[in-house]
């Protein structure tokens, strides 16, 4: 299946062995691309600040300001030193879904390996910081509210990473490879599903991104929240 004109096969990888390590090539390429993008929009956005903002200034601005809200609301004061990681997720998420619906691109999120390895990122930090903030009685929770609810927490805990990766990677995949097969159904004469389709697609990016990043979100307040 023939991702647009550029050739790539969805589902399929261009791997190379580096080291014994099978690494997705053309992932790599496409999650490097991301962060540059990221990183320009950031600097065009920064390079002549205003108080007016206006161009890149504003739009990044009414980003920054709607997750800000966000966080405030979900993970209370200490949620601001999270909001550089949490805000350049949203964008690195953003634009990555975006990317595959650029003929001849593909997203770094129809790759199970990207969105599992942020999903253990998230994880990863929640764990970090609520022994940080808590201690060790941050593990306390897990045997709550009696002993043998351990087994049931701890699974919840271990469907955390998998339920928040698999969403976003299936959601992406699947909304490329409809791209295609409306390219291979409909002529090219008659664009007009092929447009909305695309719009939604647009549409569908931004949402995974939030509910990627909500759910981080939340996650994240569950170990800094002060327990008063």
């Amino acid at each position: 299946m023939e991702h647009g004109g550029g050739g790539h096969e969805i589902g399929a990888h261009k791997v190379a062995q580096i080291a014994g390590l099978t690494l997705h090539m053309d992932t790599l390429y496409m999650t490097w691309l991301a962060m540059g993008i990221v990183i320009l929009i950031a600097f065009l956005a920064t390079r002549r600040l205003a108080i007016v903002p206006s161009g890149w200034q504003n739009l990044l601005e009414m980003v920054v300001t709607a997750l800000l809200d966000q966080i405030d609301a979900t993970m209370g004061p200490r949620g601001r030193k999270l909001a550089p990681l949490l805000i350049t997720l949203f964008l690195f998420l953003l634009i990555s879904n975006w990317l595959g619906l650029v003929p001849g691109f593909t997203s770094p999120t129809n790759d199970v390996n990207t969105t599992l390895g942020l999903a253990l990122m998230v994880v990863a930090l929640v764990h970090i910081l609520g022994v940080t903030y808590k201690g060790f009685k941050y593990f306390k929770h897990f045997f709550e509210p009696y002993i043998p609810f351990v087994i049931i927490n701890l699974l919840e805990e271990l469907a955390k990473p998998i339920t928040l990766a698999f969403r976003l990677f299936g959601n992406i995949l699947a909304g490329e490879v409809l791209i295609i097969i409306l390219g291979m159904l409909v002529p090219m004469w008659f664009p007009i599903p092929n447009v909305v389709w695309l719009g939604f697609s647009v549409f569908v990016g931004v949402i995974q991104a939030f509910i990627f990043t909500m759910l981080s979100m939340a996650y994240l307040a569950n170990s800094i929240k002060s327990e008063h």
